[in-house]
């Protein structure tokens, strides 16, 4: 039997990876690349793979919400690739065949795809039910909504950031700074994308450059038209424009 794979990755580098690994497995034929929600969402309706390696996240739209636009019953069977938070595991426990953390263990890689081969040889008729039960259940809230952690990659590793430990948060171009006191991190996600995933009674925006830290703001003083300063616990000041003021006032009473 031969299994058509579908990679889908915002990381180019993730992407070769895969399918470096999956090219070693005679009986494997990677249909097509994905490097976002919206093509993958196309590709797994024009092309029905009958697997898919998925990234969690990704800008725009993440994995769960790749399979919530397919719908469990059409949902190919799911490999999460991901570079782990709480948030990720805990969905994946109620629905996904398996996942693999990134970086890429190549023995693990070769179990989950093991794994994918006993389920495409007998199908599970749970792994429907359970796609169709988490579903219901992101759609009930129960699932946690917001990361705990922040996956910050950088040169091969993966940190995990303790989402306790961020006062600010900066665009830079493509990417955004992820401040913890003294320390930055950079994080390859818009600023709209990330602060979606926030949960918006720990964090607010300020303005179109920077979110900040609810518990981390020590004093809001304003400047001209409406533009304001918020001054943090830890001497950092972060500059706001008066678009996002409103929300601010009703923050702070």
């Amino acid at each position: 039997m031969t299994i058509r794979a579908l990679i889908v990755d915002d990381e180019p580098v993730a992407r070769r990876g895969i399918l470096r690994l999956l090219r070693q497995e005679p009986d494997i034929e990677v249909v097509a690349e994905c490097g976002d929600g919206e093509a993958a969402i196309s590709a797994i309706s024009a092309l029905s793979p009958d697997l898919v390696f998925l990234d969690v996240q990704m800008p725009e739209r993440d994995g769960f919400t790749v399979i919530e636009a397919i719908g469990g019953k059409r949902m190919p069977a799911v490999v999460f690739v991901t570079a782990f938070d709480q948030h990720a595991v805990r969905a994946f426990d109620a629905q996904a065949l398996d996942y693999v953390l990134k970086p890429i263990d190549p023995e693990r890689f070769r179990r989950a795809l093991q794994r994918a081969r006993s389920h495409l040889a007998q199908p599970d008729d749970g792994f429907v039910r359970r796609v169709s039960e988490a579903l219901k259940s992101i759609d009930r809230g129960e699932l946690p909504r917001y990361p705990l952690r922040l996956a910050i990659r950088s040169e091969g590793r993966v940190r995990l950031l303790d989402i306790d430990e961020v006062d600010r948060i900066v665009a830079a171009g493509n990417y955004v700074e992820i401040h913890t006191g003294t320390k930055q991190h950079l994080l390859r996600e818009t600023m709209a994308s990330l602060e979606s995933r926030l949960d918006p009674q720990r964090f607010i925006r300020v303005s179109r450059a920077a979110i900040v830290s609810i518990a981390q703001i020590r004093e809001v003083q304003p400047l001209f038209n409406g533009d304001f300063v918020v001054l943090l616990k830890n001497g950092a000041q972060v500059n706001g424009s008066r678009r996002y003021r409103a929300a601010l006032d009703v923050l702070l009473g």
